[in-house]
């Protein structure tokens, strides 16, 4: 946990998008809000805490103004407590754990395990170079508890975070048909929230089967004022991270560390757009060998990262400068833009190669071999002058 960030008592109020929650408390007033839902935005953006509090505005029992936060229920739900709010997301893989029944026993574990972190650091930085997944047998354990009763409550809910580290390699047709069947036709009292912030990664008959809400994110300055208030830090850190968040709160508080995970991989990104503007191929061969034969998922942030620093490049050499989210390499865009004449069709090509190859790391495809080839198309992307 970062120096910085200074852990309240209690879990902080969830901030912003009034508008949005006021219309979703109306459609569960009205029971007009399906059974399944599909919460999506940026990383970061508060899509978990969206769905956590829309569990808790249905469960609460404290009258009109919901969720009121003072019942047994609301204290239970954020307390990460209550027996038919279920919050299921991606988990590093237990080692030395062989069997389903000993996987899912193991899983079940380290969610119980994080969700007391939770509890404990209810202020927590986004992003992780862990390889997490939602395992099958993840699944099999929330299949089994959608098919049992509410324990206090009319309803249950389970979130499932980060819908698009589903693990597919690993489920029978049959597993995957069951849960299908599970988000269309919820038992009595189930209801369903996934969230993403890749819905395109998600399979087709999954989303079909789910309303989707669209996530925006927060203003800059808001994020700078939540940091500010619940965190701790001063004005100007609070700003700077607010900016390279780009309006996400869990991004930010990682931010706040400019020694931590976020800055590194900041840096790392910063890298790997040198080396595939400099026209070296061997800097790009040798880029790829350090990343490794296994782990592709954890390289999911250094490549939204990287997506970044190219959105940058671009927006610095069309003169766009209150654009340029790292602006303190502002110089070195400018000039890397102006040598490489760019366009901005060019730039959206690059753009989509790191996508691809994020698309291919949520795949797990060996890293070594995407990375080493987005950096050689983005080399020839980049450096092309038409």
């Amino acid at each position: 946990m970062p120096p910085a960030i200074q852990q309240p008592p209690v879990p902080p109020p969830f901030r912003g998008h009034d508008a949005l929650r006021a219309s979703l408390g109306r459609a569960l007033d009205r029971d007009a809000l399906p059974a399944t839902v599909l919460i999506h935005g940026t990383p970061g953006c508060g899509k978990q805490s969206l769905a956590l509090w829309l569990a808790r505005a249905r469960l609460c029992t404290g009258g009109a103004d919901r969720p009121c936060d003072r019942c047994g229920s609301c204290r239970l739900a954020l307390r990460l407590e209550h027996p038919d709010i279920h919050w299921y997301f991606p988990l590093p893989r237990p080692r030395r754990v062989h069997g389903p029944a000993r996987l899912a026993e193991a899983l079940e574990a380290a969610r119980h395990e994080r969700l007391a972190e939770f509890r404990r650091q209810p202020l927590r930085a986004e992003g992780s170079d862990e390889v997490k997944g939602i395992y099958l047998a993840a699944v099999v354990t929330l299949r089994h508890q959608a098919h049992k009763r509410p324990a206090m409550s009319d309803e249950q809910f389970f979130v499932v975070g980060d819908a698009e580290h589903l693990v597919p390699q690993e489920a029978s047709p049959e597993a995957a048909n069951a849960l299908l069947k599970l988000l269309e036709e919820p038992p009595d009292g189930t209801r369903f929230i996934l969230t993403s912030g890749k819905p395109g990664s998600l399979l087709d008959t999954v989303r079909s089967r789910a309303l989707p809400i669209h996530l925006p994110p927060l203003p800059t300055k808001e994020v700078a004022g939540f940091l500010e208030e619940h965190c701790g830090a001063d004005r100007e850190a609070a700003r700077s991270a607010a900016v390279l968040s780009q309006g996400s709160i869990g991004a930010a508080l990682g931010h706040l560390d400019r020694e931590g995970f976020h800055a590194d991989q900041r840096s790392s990104a910063l890298d790997l757009l040198r080396i595939a503007t400099g026209g070296k191929r061997a800097e790009a061969f040798k880029a790829a060998l350090k990343c490794g034969p296994a782990g592709a998922r954890g390289l999911l942030d250094l490549l939204g990262a990287l997506q970044l620093w190219i959105r940058d490049l671009g927006a610095a050499g069309l003169g766009q400068d209150q654009r340029v989210i790292n602006a303190d390499e502002l110089p070195y865009l400018r000039d890397t833009a102006g040598r490489l004449k760019l366009t901005p069709e060019r730039v959206a090509r690059a753009v989509d190669h790191v996508e691809r190859a994020r698309m291919l790391a949520l795949g797990n495809v060996n890293p070594q071999l995407f990375v080493g080839t987005l950096l050689l198309e983005l080399e020839e992307t980049l450096n092309k002058v038409v």
